[in-house]
């Protein structure tokens, strides 16, 4: 049982390492939340890597658009998207900033604040509360409000958790990437718990781990940001208490 009394938000060095480190690494962390007066808190089981504009599954292939200029830092932020105008979906933004790449985090299991994720979900199967990115979002009750978010201070936010052991990791292609032009639809950069109840359905787990994408696709150099935006840092919203 997760009894930790005291919480401390992944520091922002964490996220400014290569994704794929990152996106291993989540494994085991813990997702947090403070709404009510009370923690909600899941255990981090399956996330997935998207890296520059060169990686033809990440929305930053269409370059800066308001919609993804999140992506481009700096690291710690919460990019928060709604997608087929019903689900949210919540990535931890990596790597330097201008380098456009996030963590997808897909499913969590829950261990703190279950009877409130249960109401936010309508169901009392804890292996269905946040198994798949946009129920994950529903049980911690996450939407467009939370889109450009500190990870690193506030309300929302990532701590350390128990390591999981390169024995209990499987990989395999991303879910929804299929029809993306290759190598992007195969590449295995979804990272998941393999025994793990909490995960979403996928593909076959694969042997094969890319840890460079630079290398990879078209090669664009990515693109620096509107000149509105170009100087001085990104803006990092803290919602206020929900």
């Amino acid at each position: 049982m997760y009894t930790r009394a005291v919480s401390f938000p992944l520091r922002r060095s964490f996220y400014s390492r290569p994704t794929l480190t990152v996106a291993r690494e989540l494994l085991g962390a813990v997702l947090c939340r403070r709404v009510g007066g009370q923690l909600l808190r899941g255990r981090i089981v399956e996330t997935e890597a998207y890296v520059g504009e060169e990686d033809l599954a990440c929305h930053a292939r269409a370059g800066v658009t308001p919609r993804t200029e999140p992506l481009y830092g700096p690291p710690g932020l919460a990019y928060v998207y709604l997608t087929y105008g019903m689900h949210y979906l919540l990535n931890a933004v990596t790597e330097a900033e201008g380098r456009p790449a996030a963590v997808l985090l897909r499913a969590a299991e829950p261990i703190q604040g279950v009877e409130w994720m249960e109401e936010a979900r309508g169901l009392t199967k804890r292996h269905l509360l946040a198994s798949g990115p946009a129920r994950l979002c529903q049980a911690f009750g996450l939407d467009l409000k939370w889109n450009r978010s500190d990870l690193c201070a506030g309300d929302l936010w990532i701590e350390t958790g128990e390591p999981v052991p390169d024995r209990d990791v499987a990989t395999s292609p991303r879910i929804g990437c299929q029809n993306v032009p290759p190598p992007w639809g195969t590449i295995p950069w979804r990272f998941y718990v393999a025994q793990s109840p909490h995960v979403t359905p996928g593909r076959a787990a694969r042997n094969l781990l890319v840890t460079k994408a630079r290398g990879i696709g078209n090669n664009r150099s990515p693109r620096v940001a509107s000149a509105g935006r170009a100087q001085g840092r990104r803006s990092i919203r803290n919602p206020p208490s929900r």
